[in-house]
C-alpha cells in the first residue's frame, strides 16, 4: 500500500488512481479515504487523476498520539501534495475535511491548486459563542467526546443514522452504507479521533476562507443533522469570494454516499467549467 512519511515520521496511506489534472478528496471524521470511493471511481472514469488520504489517526495511517490537530493536518495534506508533485489540483473536501483543505489554503497558499469545493464542511466554526450564535452549543461536542469514548462501537453505529438522515420519516435505511461507516471509523485509532472533535468543532476557519482566492463550489444539504447548514455553508458562502453555493433539499450530512450521482455530476460539471 502507498504511504507517504510526515514531518514527524507518521506513514500517511494514500490512494493514488487514474490520469489526468488531479483531484484531492479529504474525507469526514470518523472515517477514511474510503468515503470517497463513488466519487474518485467516477472521475477517474472520467479522464482525471483521484487521490485521497487516510487522516493521520483514521483509517490505514499511523495512529499518532501528537499531532492529531489541524495545523498537522494541513501539513500532512501539503506533504502529499509536494510528494506527488500534485499542480493545477482540485481540493474537495467533506465535513471535518473541509476545515482540512481550507486550512491547507490558508497556511500554505493556492499556488498548486485550482478549484475549492467544500461539501457539508465545517468552516467556518460549528461552536456556539458570542460571536457565532448559530454554532451548536459545546456540550453537543462534549456528548460526541463521551461517546466516542466510552463505547465507540455503539456510537459510530448509532451515529450513522442521523449522519445519512435514516432516522428521516420515509428513509430507506442501508445496512450496508451504515456498516461501512462503523468499519472507517474503528479503524482508526481512538487517541486521534478523540483530539479530532476538537478540529471541527472549535476551529475557527474563518481567516482561512478569506485566503481562497481560487473558483469555489460549497454543496451542503438543508437536513443536515451534523453540521447545520445555517451556521456553515451560508456563512463560508458570504465569506469566500464569488463561490458558487448550491444546496440539497432534504439531504443529510452524509449525501456524498445518499445522493451520490448528483455529487458526482456536480462536480464534473465544476472541475469541466
Amino acid at each position: 500500500m502507498p504511504f507517504i512519511t510526515a514531518r514527524d515520521g507518521a506513514k500517511i496511506f494514500y490512494k493514488d488512481w487514474g490520469r489526468g489534472q488531479p483531484v484531492l478528496f479529504s474525507h469526514g471524521w470518523p472515517l477514511s479515504s474510503d468515503a470517497w470511493d463513488g466519487q474518485m471511481t467516477f472521475l477517474g472514469q472520467q479522464g482525471y487523476r483521484v487521490i485521497a488520504h487516510d487522516r493521520r489517526s483514521h483509517g490505514r495511517s499511523d495512529q499518532t498520539w501528537d499531532g492529531n490537530e489541524m495545523d498537522t493536518y494541513a501539513d500532512d495534506l501539503g506533504a502529499l501534495i509536494e510528494t506527488l508533485d500534485l499542480k493545477d489540483v482540485v481540493l474537495v473536501g467533506h465535513s471535518t475535511g473541509g476545515g482540512e483543505i481550507t486550512h491547507y489554503v490558508g497556511r500554505h497558499g493556492t499556488k498548486r491548486v485550482a478549484k475549492v469545493v467544500l461539501i457539508g464542511a465545517v468552516p467556518p466554526l460549528m461552536v456556539k459563542t458570542a460571536a457565532n450564535p448559530g454554532g451548536l452549543p459545546l456540550a453537543v461536542f462534549d456528548g460526541i467526546r463521551k461517546g466516542t469514548f466510552d463505547n465507540r462501537s455503539q456510537f459510530y453505529k448509532d451515529l450513522a443514522i442521523p449522519f445519512y438522515g435514516y432516522n428521516r420519516d420515509g428513509a430507506a435505511l442501508s445496512e450496508g452504507v451504515r456498516d461501512s461507516f462503523w468499519l472507517q471509523g474503528m479503524a482508526g485509532g481512538l487517541k486521534g479521533q478523540l483530539d479530532c472533535i476538537h478540529e471541527f468543532s472549535e476551529v475557527d476557519y474563518t481567516d482561512d476562507l478569506r485566503k481562497i482566492d481560487r473558483p469555489t463550489l460549497i454543496l451542503h444539504g438543508d437536513d443536515d443533522q451534523i453540521v447545520p447548514i445555517g451556521a456553515s455553508a451560508m456563512m463560508s458562502s458570504r465569506i469566500v469570494k464569488g463561490a458558487t453555493l448550491k444546496i440539497y433539499k432534504g439531504a443529510p450530512h452524509g449525501f456524498p454516499t445518499t445522493h451520490q450521482d448528483e455529487v458526482n455530476a456536480d462536480l464534473l460539471a465544476f472541475i469541466r467549467g
